[in-house]
């Protein structure tokens, strides 16, 4: 009965015993799929939205970071520095370690084309989060990060002014550096650190320049990378400094910006591949051939020109070593030498270079024994002698100083002209004094031997004084330097003689080395009572004679006036003085002429007064620049040099230093191929470096003011080649040249003429116009260069490129060389 009285009570009892059950199961599977869900979200959810400690936070976002700059820079050697000091070295080493190499192959796997940007990012991550039930857990994550110290998700904060390359992290405002190129469990990660997806054609970035930004207004701008450059879209920005103007345009390493959209990564890799295209369809405009000349791998095209030379009635006054350029500059490329290898550094290329570079013997059988030039194995080796120095350049140079202490290389004596100068030893090793030494001699006068002193990493230039003016203005050369350089100053009226005496500045000095000057013999001493005679109607004051015992040489120096007093008290007006309308600073195929030009005395006139010691004179606006003339850039013309000065040592610092992956160490030989105050040379000062400023004859006459900042250059028609041999700088800089060249003559010639004087493995950096800019990089990537980066805004653009080995296989036979 007990029995039957239970089972009455056990439906109540066995409902709410199912009823528990069935609770039970369901919390339990909820609870299931709750612990499913987790584990599925926390796969998509970023690393800011994830809940973990303080240290697992940072070291997961670390090496999501590792992998995407792992990937984004993979396979880029030689167009990033492999450090912050190692330039554009090529070397497989840049591609990084094996693990970050594992990382990249595991990203790559799930990264699509339409991959997007970290505004895409943050949406899904928003939405992820609204689905989720459990807001509380996403407040202790989003609480974690920030305690963390990490931005919002999607954010780009640039506060931290940190930017991440390939092997180094660069903090802007007084952050750390991380120069290992992947995280550090001790260091900070830069606020934002933005995640960059490859193409979607597979295509390894080959590229990669680092942008410092300057935070104003919160977020940075972007940067989309394509198959061998780096191209930048900057949106929605605000500069103090945005290409003010064309003339004072500068990269925008440090902008300020605002808080614009971010752009996906699908319109960015479609953008990427239109350009991508336009350049492959405009290559096929470009069909380069191989210079078939006489010259072979030396070809100078306006000193070279056979068949101009043989129509020369005369060769008396060497005409055939003066310049004869063709109707139309050559658009062929020159061959470069077997066994051509990449230049020897300065300074060890002061002492030695590749025999196969510039593989002329001619000079060590002839100068030998002078030490001009000797055979060693693979090298030619320069002892450092010249004709009357074969003790060595070093102690001639000490002797010149002790013979007349006012020369005072480096401070009083900055800017020197060597005639005749061999292969440029004294100019070369003057460099060790502070001074700068233009150095000139004919082609073939002696073989190759401008050609040696370029290879070296000394200037040089080739050029003869025959019946023109040489390129440079008037009163502009602290020194003009003569040793045994075969030139017969006396005759003809002293016609030569006289050029220097254009050149030369008021007060300066002659400094001759010769036999006439120790030696009796007969020949000898007539030259010298010639010489005498001449310097003394000239007004030339010999300042002392002095023998070298251990050279067995004497030097002879001369100074120039410093007034007109001497020209007004000669007996005769022999030679006669310039007419008051002939410029002195007239040098572009203007013929010699007998004659002298007077002296300047007002206080406001250029060489009345001698340049500030150096380096003073580099800074300072020389002080014949009134504040009533107005400077190339409109302003007044003190106020424009230093506008311009200040303006270059911004881009060279915060730029060209470290924004295009330069190795400065490679480079030696510059040109800059428009140079206006010379800004562009001054700001490499520091440097190891020397800058030939060229001023085109077409622009505004500023060269006088680049030689009185203790600088040097001279002057050029760009639709002509220029007087040096193939291969003999190492950086061509053009800022806003081909714009102007395109006018008059045909861009391709010009481009043609950059492959040939620029080394192989050598940069160009151009600055112009974004359609010239477009044009130049599609000359470029048709002779299979290296472009290293396109960068545009406001119609304005900067491009740099690296000229490789490359040679076309068809010939081109030139009709006249």
């Amino acid at each position: 009965m007990a029995f039957g009285k239970n089972q009455r009570s056990d439906p109540r009892r066995s409902s709410s015993s199912s009823y528990c059950s069935t609770v039970t199961i369901g919390v339990f599977v909820a609870l299931c799929l709750v612990g499913v869900w987790m584990m599925t979200s926390s796969s998509v959810v970023p690393a800011e939205s994830v809940e973990m400690s303080p240290k697992e936070t940072k070291t997961e976002v670390k090496e999501q970071v590792v992998e995407t700059e792992a990937r984004q820079f993979e396979d880029s050697s030689g167009d990033v520095p492999e450090d912050a000091t190692k330039g554009d070295a090529n070397t497989d080493a840049q591609d990084g370690t094996s693990s970050e190499e594992n990382q990249s192959q595991n990203l790559s796997e799930k990264t699509t084309e339409n991959t997007v940007e970290e505004n895409q990012e943050e949406n899904s991550v928003r939405e992820s989060e609204d689905t989720k039930n459990g807001s509380d857990d996403t407040s202790k994550n989003e609480s974690g990060n920030d305690g963390d110290g990490k931005a919002d998700s999607g954010e780009n904060n640039t506060e931290g002014g940190e930017v991440n390359s390939e092997s180094k992290e660069t903090n802007t405002e007084g952050g750390e550096t991380n120069e290992n190129g992947h995280a550090d469990g001790q260091d900070k990660e830069s606020d934002g650190e933005k995640k960059e997806s490859e193409e979607s054609s597979g295509e390894k970035v080959q590229g990669q320049i680092e942008e410092k930004v300057e935070q104003n207004q919160g977020n940075g701008s972007e940067q989309n990378s394509g198959e061998n450059k780096i191209k930048e879209q900057v949106k929605g920005q605000s500069s103090n400094e945005v290409f003010p103007d064309v003339a004072q345009s500068e990269l925008l390493n440090e902008t300020s910006t605002q808080n614009g959209v971010w752009s996906t990564q699908a319109v960015e890799s479609k953008n990427e591949k239109e350009v991508q295209q336009s350049s492959s369809n405009g290559q096929s405009g470009y069909k380069w051939k191989l210079c078939n000349v006489t010259a072979g791998a030396d070809y100078i095209p306006c000193l070279d020109n056979l068949a101009a030379i043989k129509k020369l009635h005369s060769t008396k006054h060497y005409e055939h070593r003066e310049r004869h350029c063709p109707e139309e500059g050559p658009t062929c490329l020159v061959p470069v030498p077997e066994g051509y290898r990449r230049s020897i550094e300065w300074p060890n290329s002061r002492d030695k270079i590749w025999y196969f570079n510039v593989p002329h013997t001619k000079l060590a059988v002839v100068k030998g024994h002078q030490n001009w030039v000797k055979v060693t194995g693979e090298y030619l080796t320069f002892p450092g002698g010249g004709t009357q120095f074969k003790n060595g350049a070093l102690h001639y140079i000490d002797f010149i100083q002790e013979a007349l202490p006012d020369i005072a290389w480096g401070r009083r004596s900055r800017v020197v002209l060597d005639v005749g100068c061999g292969v440029a030893s004294f100019g070369g090793y003057l460099f060790d004094r502070d001074v700068l030494t233009m150095s000139f001699a004919p082609k073939d006068e002696h073989e190759a031997q401008v050609q040696f002193a370029l290879e070296r990493g000394i200037p040089a230039i080739s050029a003869v004084m025959g019946t023109k003016r040489l390129p440079f203005p008037g009163k502009v050369f602290d020194i003009v330097h003569c040793a045994r350089c075969r030139v017969p100053w006396h005759i003809e009226g002293g016609k030569l003689l006289l050029e220097l005496n254009r050149v030369l500045r008021p007060g300066g000095y002659f400094v001759w080395s010769a036999t006439p000057v120790y030696r009796k013999g007969p020949e000898d001493a007539g030259i010298w009572n010639a010489m005498t005679a001449l310097t003394k109607s000239m007004c030339w004051d010999l300042v002392t004679i002095k023998n070298d015992e251990l050279n067995e040489v004497g030097v002879a120096i001369f100074k120039k006036p410093s007034s007109n007093e001497c020209y007004e008290k000669r007996t005769e007006n022999n030679p006669p003085l310039c007419k008051e309308n002939d410029d002195p600073n007239a040098a572009w195929n203007v013929p010699l002429e007998a004659c002298m030009h007077r002296v300047p005395v007002g206080a406001g006139e250029r060489g009345s007064q001698w340049p500030e010691q150096w380096p003073l004179r580099l800074e300072k606006p020389p002080y014949w620049l009134g504040n009533s003339q107005v400077g190339v850039y409109g302003k007044a013309a003190p106020e424009d040099f230093l506008s311009d000065y200040q303006h270059w040592k911004r881009v060279v610092s915060k730029s060209y230093m470290n924004g295009m992956g330069i190795n400065w160490s490679t480079v030696r030989n510059v040109m800059d191929m428009r140079s206006v105050y010379g800004g562009f040379a001054a700001a490499l000062r520091d440097m190891k470096v020397w800058v030939m400023n060229i001023v085109s004859i077409d622009s505004a006459d500023t060269l006088p003011i680049i030689f009185e900042r203790g600088l040097f250059g001279m002057y050029h028609d760009w639709c002509e080649s220029f007087s040096t041999y193939p291969r003999t700088y190492d950086l061509l800089h053009a800022d806003h040249l081909f714009s102007k060249v395109k006018q008059r003559c045909n861009l391709v010639a010009v481009i043609a003429e950059v492959d040939r004087i620029l080394r192989p493995e050598g940069k160009l950096i151009v600055r112009d116009s974004v359609d010239v800019i477009s044009e130049v990089e599609n000359m470029a990537r048709s002779m299979q260069w290296e472009i290293r980066l396109t960068y545009s805004k406001d119609k304005e653009g900067l491009l740099c490129v690296q000229k490789t080995m490359w040679r076309p296989q068809e010939v081109e036979t030139s009709m006249s060389s």
